[in-house]
């Protein structure tokens, strides 16, 4: 019965974390598929980009919001002497199923938004300081994917110094890989001086 409340809680996350907000608002706003559009990535900067601030925004605080509520999900049924595990694996479902989401043929975003609601919730500091490097970046040089390959990366690096605790290092170093293997093209494009800026009508 233990086991079978953590799994129940990590298949529900994953369901939950397949949700995708940008294909289901752009489907409703504007009748069309996010990932056809702008950079085609199914997320909050494709969103604002190819629908507006109030969709691309609206598309960010669910995503966080589906992020904060695979841990509590996990943390609910999670039995105690599992500790942190079911929480951690239960956020880590839903950011795969963001990213691979069942509903919609397995191509979702990147993660990223529901990275924040996941790590938030789980360890706030690392994540709060994580942010505000990332945002200052962003503000500086409009380059939302590095902002957001900043966070990945500080966020299991500030587990390790400030709220060490090893599932929360050994996930968080995972979603850091899932973040630069999804921004691959990104990082090559930052390298060559061809990224997007935040603003701009494509991006990635």
């Amino acid at each position: 019965m233990i086991l079978l409340n953590a799994i129940i809680a990590v298949v529900a996350s994953y369901l939950l974390g397949s949700i995708s907000f940008s294909i289901v608002i752009a489907r409703l706003v504007k009748g069309i598929d996010i990932r056809e559009h702008g950079s085609g990535n199914a997320g909050a900067t494709n969103t604002i980009r190819v629908l507006g601030k109030g969709p691309g925004l609206l598309v960010f605080v669910l995503d966080i919001a589906k992020g904060i509520a695979a841990v509590l999900i996990g943390r609910l049924l999670g039995p105690d002497d599992l500790g942190d595990w079911t929480a951690v694996l239960s956020g880590l479902a839903a950011i795969v199923g963001h990213n691979w989401p069942i509903w919609f043929r397995f191509k979702g975003g990147k993660g990223i938004a529901t990275t924040v609601g996941v790590m938030v919730t789980l360890a706030f500091v690392p994540a709060l300081i994580a942010g505000v490097i990332a945002i200052a970046s962003i503000a500086i040089t409009r380059y939302v994917s590095l902002g957001s390959l900043l966070f990945a990366a500080f966020v299991p690096l500030l587990i390790g110094l400030i709220h060490y605790s090893l599932p929360l290092l050994l996930v968080s170093l995972l979603l850091c890989v899932f973040a630069f293997v999804r921004h691959r093209t990104n990082i090559v494009k930052l390298v060559q001086g061809t990224e997007n800026k935040l603003g701009a009508k494509k991006g990635a």
